[in-house]
């Protein structure tokens, strides 16, 4: 029995656009108005305790122990596995804040294993 391969219907596109954008623009508004913005990294390394403060520290850590390449690589690695919306949810969300903050390498290569699990077949349904 030859099963057909995974494939997204057109309301899961349009969720997966709508995610992917919404990461990319968060990952951006964290990149270049909380992590880099002069004035705010200031403030925030003088002992500002605001939620920004807290969320670019935690940001900071995150990005640099690879958190989010590593964990984009390892959704990737089970959508290969067992094809499914959520995981590529998962994965998407994952690279694309790893792209934008610094994990390029293991998020670039997280997003081309995202793109060969569309070439598995789909999980059998009962």
């Amino acid at each position: 029995m030859k099963k057909a391969p995974f494939r997204l219907t057109p309301y899961q596109v349009q969720w997966l656009m709508i995610v992917g954008f919404l990461t990319a623009g968060y990952a951006l508004y964290l990149r270049y108005l909380v992590i880099e913005f002069s004035t705010a990294a200031l403030a925030c390394d003088a002992g500002l305790q605001t939620m920004v403060c807290k969320s670019r520290t935690l940001v900071t850590a995150l990005f640099q122990n690879s958190v989010f390449g590593v964990v984009a690589l390892i959704i990737a690695v089970l959508n290969i596995m067992r094809p499914s919306v959520v995981l590529l949810t998962g994965g998407l969300v994952a690279a694309g804040l790893g792209i934008v903050l610094y994990n390029v390498s293991l998020s670039g290569l997280a997003i081309g294993l995202l793109i060969l699990g569309f070439a598995r077949p789909a999980p059998a349904t009962a």
